[in-house]
């Protein structure tokens, strides 16, 4: 019962930790008290990225006469999408499984307890068995918020997991907030056909996106059918009847809406209740645990990564985490993780991908600015591919050359992003970004395109 290291949970940040610790030589235990691969791949960016694909193949099967195809008799099967959505997430955790068990790790089935003395309690079945470890990493993640305005009863006010497996397709639904999970679940909901109604309490959908990006996405939602409600807030909701009676507050006074179905997207909250943090000494501020650049803890030997501490609660975020945390307990000297260098995606079509600053916080932090956009309207493979929605945004120091952050919204960005990561961690300047030849015809050439249109270089537009 005696290992190097414990890790609690088994999201992207536990089971990631887990194998790179197993990679080092550590004798490593992971506790689990669901499914392998935790909220990500059972609940959250594995399977809604699944029923998003069915909602995309859709929409192209009801569009099909666009590209000169000839389509009859194309319809959804709502419970044959669901079912798609919940192979996949299984397929995905039982192969979380495998790399577990290739890299010799000891899964440990159960509800885990932190304790004082570098010890896991772990429940299961009634009966509670004590482990120890030379270092304990927390990796309990977050879960949907619950406001008191929307108590959630898994019915007709739901939250994101309910919403994965909905037992028919609604006719009407409302999607309160418009983040990431509000916004790709209001597309796959639209896309399908349901009625529905998004509404953001900011003056903006997808309100952290630069503000473009934001115009943009509400464009092209209004245009398949999406109501968008912006600076408002859902203030009450009557379940008695057959439909939900939303009271919406507006700018320009209350409305009420019927739906079949609220979706509360409003965000999210740690996992760290009842986990022993008060009897162990760990700190916490604001509902996060407290931890050092390398996720130290205040009490020694203990570690906490991904959603239950500071930073982007994203699955990529809580796995680069969790390597740097490993290393460091190795003995290696890992860099820490630059928090300004992290992309955002929302799989919504079109997609949203992000880095860096907005234009709006460039600007406010007095900087001078370049700024370079190029559509895809003006781009031969997204004309080719039907895709012509969106833009691809740079906004560079005007003195350094530096990337100060990309904004895209298109078919395929969120593969895109990636390169912009890599010019930022490598500090190239836009000059070197314009001489870097980019194939054709794609849609990454609207990098190099942009990076042109921002030093008065672009060509196609």
């Amino acid at each position: 019962m005696n290992y190097d290291l414990i890790v609690v949970g088994s999201g992207p940040g536990g089971y990631v930790a887990a194998i790179r610790a197993s990679q080092l030589g550590l004798k490593t235990a992971i506790i689990e008290r669901e499914s392998l691969g935790g909220i990500c791949l059972n609940w959250g960016c594995i399977p809604t990225k699944a029923l998003l694909k069915s909602a995309q193949v859709f929409e192209y099967l009801n569009h099909a006469a666009d590209y000169g195809i000839t389509v009859k008799g194309g319809e959804a099967d709502f419970s044959a999408v669901i079912k798609r959505s919940r192979d996949v997430a299984e397929g995905m955790s039982k192969g979380v499984q495998f790399l577990l068990k290739k890299n010799k790790i000891d899964v440990i089935n159960g509800t885990g307890k932190i304790k004082a003395g570098k010890k896991v309690d772990v429940t299961a079945d009634g009966k509670t068995t004590t482990y120890e470890a030379k270092h304990i990493i927390i990796a309990t993640g977050a879960r949907s918020r619950a406001l008191p305005n929307l108590p959630q009863d898994g019915k007709k006010i739901i939250g994101y997991r309910d919403a994965l497996t909905l037992p028919k397709m609604p006719k009407t639904m409302v999607v309160v907030g418009s983040g990431a999970i509000g916004s790709e679940f209001a597309y796959f909901y639209a896309t399908m056909g349901t009625k529905v109604t998004l509404v953001e309490f900011m003056p903006s959908i997808v309100p952290v996106e630069d503000a473009e990006v934001s115009k943009q996405l509400e464009r092209s939602f209004k245009k398949i059918g999406i109501d968008v409600m912006t600076e408002s807030s859902v203030e009450s909701v009557d379940t008695k009847g057959t439909d939900c009676k939303v009271r919406i507050k507006t700018k320009n006074g209350e409305k009420v809406i019927e739906a079949e179905i609220v979706l509360s997207a409003v965000g999210i909250e740690a996992n760290i209740e009842n986990l022993g943090l008060e009897e162990t000494g760990i700190a916490t501020d604001k509902g996060k645990i407290l931890t050092n650049p390398y996720y130290q803890t205040n009490i020694p030997g203990y570690y906490a990564i991904g959603d239950c501490v500071g930073g982007q609660a994203l699955a990529h975020v809580a796995s680069a985490e969790g390597i740097i945390c490993v290393e460091k307990i190795a003995g290696h000297h890992p860099e820490p993780l630059d928090y300004n260098n992290i992309p955002g995606c929302t799989y919504s079509q079109p997609e949203i991908a992000s880095v860096g600053m907005t234009e709006a916080k460039a600007k406010a932090a007095g900087i001078d600015v370049k700024i370079g956009k190029f559509p895809f309207s003006a781009s031969g493979k997204a004309s080719a591919a039907g895709a012509k929605d969106g833009f691809v945004k740079l906004i560079f120091d005007a003195k350094y050359g530096e990337l100060l952050g990309a904004h895209m919204i298109g078919a395929n960005v969120t593969e895109m992003i990636a390169e912009i990561v890599a010019i930022r961690k490598l500090e190239t300047t836009g000059h070197e970004i314009i001489k870097t030849v980019h194939p054709h015809p794609t849609m990454s050439e609207a990098i190099m395109e942009a990076a042109a249109a921002a030093y008065g270089e672009v060509i196609h537009m």
